[in-house]
């Protein structure tokens, strides 16, 4: 079985939907903040001082795991960035 058949299979388990649905989200956030980072040309230390944050705090971002909207919010603005939110 391919991939996509196994993953349209799973998705009509609710749970597993709902689950991956939301990890699919975090995983969009960090990589967004990661390569807004690099382009910026910033390391994880370099935005935490900025950000007023530990760098664990970015590196925990950056790996997917979970974080506020004003935790995020204030790390873009750290980078002179912003924030968007879509809700589809």
């Amino acid at each position: 079985m391919k991939i996509d058949e196994l993953l349209k299979k799973e998705m009509q388990n609710p749970e597993f939907a709902s689950a991956y649905t939301l990890d699919k989200e975090r995983s969009a956030a960090a990589l967004a903040l990661y390569h807004a980072r690099e382009a910026a040309g910033l390391t994880q230390a370099d935005l935490a001082e900025r950000a007023g944050v530990p760098q664990t705090t970015i590196a925990r971002i950056e790996r997917g795991d979970n974080v506020s909207f004003n935790k995020l919010t204030e790390i873009a603005h750290a980078m002179g960035k912003k924030v968007y939110v879509k809700i589809a």
